[in-house]
């Protein structure tokens, strides 16, 4: 199953909220997303199926390896693009917005290239 930008952000989500709570449950992907919860809802059933999420019997959720792949290397991609348009003058809003839209669809070789300049050129 090959993710599609929605589903990559949502593995996204869970590793944030993750990072700043114990457990994560779907009401929570959809506070922070702010989607519905049936959106979500149904994400999460295609994640989990995809093998990329489990759901316990209390509703929390946990990355699978597949899952934490993907989201660690998204995450890395929009904190340091974040940084890296800073670092030339972005708006931290605009940098961040800018970062999240391009995480998804820069390349892995372009991704390693503008890391191998530095954000202290």
């Amino acid at each position: 199953m090959i993710l599609q930008e929605s589903g990559e952000m949502y593995l996204e989500t869970i590793l944030v909220l993750s990072k700043q709570q114990t457990h994560v449950r779907s009401v929570d992907v959809s506070e922070y997303m702010g989607y519905s919860k049936p959106s979500v809802s149904r994400a999460v059933g295609l994640l989990r199926d995809g093998g990329y999420l489990n759901m316990d019997r209390n509703g929390y959720l946990t990355l699978t390896d597949a899952g934490m792949e993907i989201a660690e290397k998204i995450y890395e991609r929009h904190q340091y693009l974040t940084a890296f348009f800073q670092s030339i003058g972005v708006s931290p809003e605009t940098a961040a917005a800018d970062a999240c839209k391009i995480e998804h669809i820069i390349s892995d070789e372009t991704f390693r290239a503008i890391k191998s300049i530095g954000l202290n050129r």
